[in-house]
């Protein structure tokens, strides 16, 4: 097809708009077209894939005639190798937007597009809603303190298993090994949602497996030998501390709920005329209500306790404000104020203490006692049992407990789990 119609610049620059559009050819589908305004627009004409479509090439004079033929000559070879140079230009322009908004985030302060931290946000954000605060505040606390200082303004398709240790390694170095794992679980889970949506092509955690020493799994310290366990208790009686503390601590080994679910109790969830406590899905582990029925001993201590907290929101108010419930570390405090080692007694504690005795030396039933503690215990089916699944069951047994632990304090003859086992 005939090109270069065109023969000088000047025959563009003499050109005079009319009242119609005109249309000045170069040949092989380049022209120009002069609008009625005197805008002059350079055009391609091409056919790709058996349809016709057409390319802006620029705008006359800033795009001159040689400049719109070397412009039209790259697009025809595209044209030539199977490639539309519509979606070349749509991909370059698309690059450039990217880079700028790259550069406006970076100047913000804010992470790039696509890199780990980028995503790894978008990942917590859409997943988090299902958790529990505590356990969704950890893993952004443990993310934005180990990893993104090191890896977080990286593209996430450029981070290789290498770097990936050398950050774990950085955790392990202060002794932290268990923290070590979860930020390795949690960075494999951040890679595979790259992946899901497109941004990524393989995670490289697996690629570190055995790389870190295994961790050693640490446990609660619990008091569960029932002589040690009265003399906790009637420590418990002797505390000479905040009363709202002396309450929670005499209530924890009543209910062994989770010390978080404790301490954020709230009267509304609490009827003591059904002795039953609700605490929401929201403020439990598994994300479902759980109901707590309370034995006599507990219906009287809160009873007590609702004569000075009674109209405040919290049961258990922290001791400088009422609008906040008491800190996660008061009953740690208390514990060792009365002696309690660290390696001893903990506030989590009072729940391994009721699981073991109320199976070794109690002999209820495992599933009656998962349940309470709020465990995903399931049915011979896999049906998770309901909130008032095997109540009536557990009501007697949380009056077992609290009249078991009345005879420990009143130091009564007990049988150990170690005489019961032999």
């Amino acid at each position: 097809m005939a090109r270069h119609l065109i023969k000088a610049d000047v025959i563009i620059r003499n050109s005079k708009p009319t009242d119609k559009t005109q249309r000045l050819s170069d040949g092989d589908g380049l022209y120009l077209l002069i609008k009625p305004n005197g805008a002059k627009w350079w055009r391609l004409d091409y056919c790709i894939g058996g349809k016709r479509k057409t390319l802006s090439v620029g705008v006359y004079p800033d795009i001159g005639l040689k400049e719109a033929r070397d412009r039209a000559d790259e697009a025809r070879q595209h044209v030539a190798m199977g490639t539309d140079p519509s979606n070349i230009r749509k991909a370059s322009k698309a690059a450039q937007t990217k880079a700028l908004e790259t550069e406006r985030r970076i100047a913000e302060g804010l992470p790039a597009i696509d890199s780990f931290e980028e995503v790894a946000r978008e990942w917590f954000t859409k997943f988090s809603i299902e958790w529990a605060p505590s356990h969704a505040d950890k893993i952004i606390r443990r993310l934005e303190r180990d990893v993104f200082p090191w890896i977080g303004k990286q593209h996430i398709t450029s981070i290789t298993a290498p770097e990936l240790l050398s950050v774990l390694r950085r955790i392990e170095s202060r002794g932290a090994l268990e923290t070590a794992h979860r930020a390795h679980q949690n960075c494999s889970q951040i890679f595979r949602y790259a992946i899901a949506t497109g941004r990524a092509e393989r995670d490289p955690s697996p690629d570190l497996r055995g790389a870190l020493p295994s961790a050693k799994q640490s446990h609660h310290a619990a008091i569960t030998d029932p002589k040690a366990i009265g003399e906790l208790l009637r420590a418990i009686d002797s505390y000479q501390g905040y009363f709202v503390t002396k309450c929670a601590l005499r209530i924890a080994p009543l209910v062994f709920v989770r010390p978080g679910e404790l301490r954020k109790a709230e009267w509304t969830e609490i009827n003591l005329d059904q002795a039953e406590w609700n605490i929401p899905a929201e403020r439990m582990k598994m994300r479902e209500p759980h109901l707590v029925p309370l034995s006599a001993q507990a219906v009287k201590i809160l009873r007590e306790l609702h004569a000075l907290t009674g109209d405040d929101r919290f049961v258990f108010p922290g001791a400088r404000t009422n609008g906040r419930p008491m800190s996660d570390n008061a009953i740690l405090a208390a514990l060792r104020r009365m002696g309690f080692a660290r390696d001893e007694m903990s506030g989590h504690g009072f729940r391994a203490m009721a699981r073991t005795i109320l199976d070794e030396v109690l002999q209820v039933r495992p599933d009656y006692i998962e349940h309470q503690l709020a465990h995903a215990v399931r049915d011979p089916n896999g049906r998770a049992y309901n909130r008032t699944a095997h109540l009536t069951e557990r009501r007697k047994m949380m009056q077992l407990w609290a009249d078991y632990l009345d005879k420990l304090k009143a130091g009564a003859e007990i049988i150990s789990i170690t005489e019961r086992v032999a």
